[in-house]
């Protein structure tokens, strides 16, 4: 079963995250089919803390890929700061 989860990365005490989708049973930091963004808790100045390709993760999301509960919750923290396209 595919996972749309955080695979750590960055230095001891400097975390920084990418959001891929996974196999399950694959360890957190190995293999993975797609990067769908970053995320940087520790971020300052202007470096932008959140990063998702909310379209690549919904199309994974349909393809059954199951997000795990902190990818949900950023993928939702996503969707909220992007801004709303006029049709």
């Amino acid at each position: 079963m595919l996972r749309i989860r955080l695979q750590r990365f960055g230095t001891k005490n400097e975390p920084t995250y990418r959001l891929v989708v996974a196999e399950q049973s694959i360890r957190r930091d190995g293999r993975f089919v797609e990067v769908l963004g970053h995320y940087n808790p520790r971020a300052r100045g202007k470096a932008a803390p959140l990063v998702i390709n909310v379209e690549r993760v919904d199309h994974w999301v349909k393809l059954g890929a199951q997000p795990s509960d902190t990818a949900k919750s950023l993928v939702k923290r996503a969707r909220e700061a992007a801004p709303v396209a006029k049709a």
